[in-house]
């Protein structure tokens, strides 16, 4: 969810930007570049697994080269039949839109990027007294200390209600802070949510009328659109293993993460930022600069995939940072499309490649390979490539036993140290993954045996000791993928009672459904592999005094105490338990998110006479059934009010009917299934079973 742009004045530039920046140019004159696009999209779909993929590059005020490819069985790809690329949401790289809105507005003189959020918003407020420093500025560049991702009921299908973005303060303001605002930049979605509430209180006028006027016509982006528009080119989606296409994926957080468009018209946007039009040079150079080197990061002079700039997720992308060619980056991922964007201001390019499964990562690199082909063929680009630096196998310094110990970040690493220097490094929630070890070398790292990668122990100025990483990864057809960053910190050590771990695991490693998602959501479909595999009652494997990488507080509390820069610590929660006055567990999670034990749902009656009915409360959280021995074999009919659903599992979880995505009316139960209806408060189901 990601990017940017600039603005002139008068309104014949404004027409004359408009106009070049859609200017195709025939594919023959670039047949060379076509070829290794082709190839290098290939590489993505192949590493990604993504079953189709459209690319765009633009040169200079022109679309030099675009195609679209799709996965065959059996591997490979092929050109797509009529080569129209289609219409891909675009994920995070909505960012760069919100970031440029931003960036106009300071232009304008009213906002000022280092005045506090709340100046601007006055309605938002935090149960942590800090919010108050939070900064405009600390939006775009990811260093808000916001927990991270307040997203309950954002990733809908077709239906493009804003219910994530309009709860959003009421949200936060039951929320504390992870981290000092301007602490270290951690990926963070509920910051560009807030910018895009920044925009329409400063503006008075809706996100996306202001982002049409001031953004996308003059760019002249006639392919870019919002979930709420109607475009007929949508590149379909689907489930695995299901040929029957998904309904319009809608994303209620539009300025994070929402937007639609083809390769061309993001690409064509990546140029317009690469020149004065949409934004002043001062503001494409703010945009530009390293925004986080200002909190905590590694002291090491090797790239990244991270850079956080003002939107952009790199600033000094890889190979072109490190061979004097300034690059920008920002990569999108929803549950069903993938975007990457790379734009070389300098050298007025840009690249856009958009797919449907797969990777942002990989859309991002195979852009990159395009870009380079176009500065080869004009003899402007020897690649240099990275390296380990030269060291020797050395006796580690015994003080560094100290830091063996269990790390956190999105999951947890165990760390063992011996006094021959060697690390080992396992992973207790997957017993069966085998532990890698690490040498000690005279530089104070430790290193494979391969010399592919390194680690370090670094204790930082927080008091914490993060267990930094260095990759260098080719991949084929792609280039290489560096990574110089902290992967985890270790978790201060929480001694709690044994039978207070023993219940948090054992609730952890149950089955929950969610209570408070639409009835649209995705979570409803996702829900279904979760439930194949998880078994109520079976204990969790992790550090002691943790649930995951969460810090067990007492009996009903969870804590979030990962600080880890980049992406590491990011979406973090805290976790609340409560129990009902039937004694069911439910867990309350600080993004929003409601759950209760599976256990706790009751078994579907089938009524008198076949009839039955079932209403939302006014509570708002979805009915949730088991389907018992007497509803086994029938089939149900749904009669359902307006904005509501229905959706049907079999005992392995798996999908049996919905009326989200398959418009189903009527559904035949199995035992030892479960069903769930969703709506409005006062939504009333009238159920039929024959």
């Amino acid at each position: 969810m990601k990017q940017q742009t600039k603005s002139l004045s008068a309104l014949l530039l404004a027409l004359v930007l408009a106009l070049s920046l859609a200017l195709p140019v025939s594919a023959a004159e670039n047949k060379a570049l076509d070829e290794a696009a082709r190839a290098t999209v290939n590489s993505a779909l192949t590493y990604g697994q993504a079953t189709q993929a459209s690319w765009a590059v633009w040169q200079d005020g022109k679309i030099i080269s675009s195609g679209a490819q799709r996965a065959k069985e059996g591997g490979g790809s092929e050109p797509l039949e009529g080569g129209e690329s289609g219409v891909y949401g675009i994920g995070s790289v909505s960012k760069i839109f919100t970031t440029v809105a931003v960036m106009q507005l300071a232009e304008a003189g009213k906002l000022d990027l280092d005045q506090p959020v709340v100046k601007y918003l006055p309605a938002f407020k935090m149960a942590d007294p800090r919010y108050k420093d939070i900064t405009v500025r600390m939006l775009l560049n990811h260093s808000s200390g916001l927990m991270g991702s307040t997203i309950s009921s954002a990733m809908l299908f077709d239906d493009p209600t804003p219910t994530a973005t309009a709860k959003l303060l009421e949200r936060l303001s039951t929320q504390r802070l992870k981290a000092d605002p301007g602490a270290y930049s951690v990926y963070c979605n509920d910051g560009f949510t807030l910018a895009e509430l920044v925009v329409e209180a400063v503006t008075d006028v809706n996100f996306q009328d202001y982002l049409h006027e001031n953004i996308l016509d003059k760019a002249g982006l006639e392919e870019t659109y919002f979930p709420d528009e109607d475009f007929d080119n949508r590149v379909d989606i689907y489930r695995e293993g299901d040929k029957r296409p998904l309904p319009k994926e809608c994303l209620g957080i539009v300025g994070a993460g929402g937007m639609y468009a083809t390769a061309e018209d993001l690409a064509a946007f990546g140029g317009a930022l690469t020149r004065q039009g949409l934004l002043k040079k001062s503001s494409l150079n703010a945009m530009a600069a390293p925004e986080y080197a200002k909190g905590l990061w590694p002291d090491e002079d090797s790239p990244d995939a991270l850079s956080y700039g003002l939107g952009w997720d790199s600033v000094e992308w890889y190979p072109f940072t490190i061979n004097g060619v300034p690059a920008l980056v920002k990569g999108g991922d929803t549950q069903f499309y993938h975007a990457g964007l790379v734009v070389l201001p300098e050298h007025k390019l840009a690249a856009a490649v958009l797919s449907t499964g797969g990777v942002s990562t990989y859309n991002e690199m195979a852009a990159s390979q395009m870009l380079i082909s176009v500065l080869r063929e004009k003899s402007e680009f020897v690649e240099l490539r990275q390296k380990l630096p030269a060291a020797k196998r050395a006796d580690m310094p015994k003080e560094l036993l100290d830091s063996a110990g269990y790390y956190g970040s999105s999951t947890v690493l165990h760390v063992a140290l011996s006094e021959d220097g060697t690390l080992t490094m396992s992973y207790p929630a997957l017993p069966d993954f085998p532990a890698q070890k690490f040498f000690y070398h005279d530089d104070g790292s430790f290193r494979d045996e391969r010399g592919a990668s390194a680690l370090r122990l670094v204790k930082e100025d927080n008091g914490q000791t993060y267990l930094y990483q260095w990759t260098f990864s080719d991949l084929s057809g792609l280039g290489y993928l560096p990574g110089s960053n902290y992967a985890a910190m270790k978790l201060p050590e929480n001694k709690v009672d044994p039978a207070v771990q023993a219940k948090w695991d054992a609730i952890m490693g149950g089955a929950v459904l969610p209570m408070s998602e639409r009835y649209s959501s995705q979570v409803y479909m996702a829900l279904g592999a979760l439930l194949q595999t998880s078994e109520p009652g079976e204990a969790v494997q992790t550090a002691p005094g943790y649930v995951g990488a969460l810090r067990i507080e007492d009996e009903t509390h969870l804590r979030h105490v990962v600080q880890v820069p980049g992406t590491g610590g990011r979406d973090g929660v805290d976790v609340e338990l409560r129990r009902d006055k039937n004694g069911a567990m439910w867990l309350y999670q600080t993004d929003g998110g409601v759950y209760m034990d599976m256990n706790a749902a009751p078994t579907l009656s089938t009524g008198t006479e076949g009839k039955a009915a079932c209403t939302i409360q006014p509570d708002g959280y979805a009915r949730w059934y088991k389907i018992g021995d007497n509803a086994d074999g029938k089939t149900l009919t749904v009669r359902m009010p307006e904005d509501a659903g229905f959706w049907v599992y079999d005992a392995k979880g798996n999908i049996t009917a919905s009326s989200v995505l398959w418009g189903d009316e009527s559904a035949k139960l199995a035992r030892k299934g479960l069903i769930v209806f969703a709506g409005d408060p006062g939504a009333r189901f009238e159920l039929t079973f024959e």
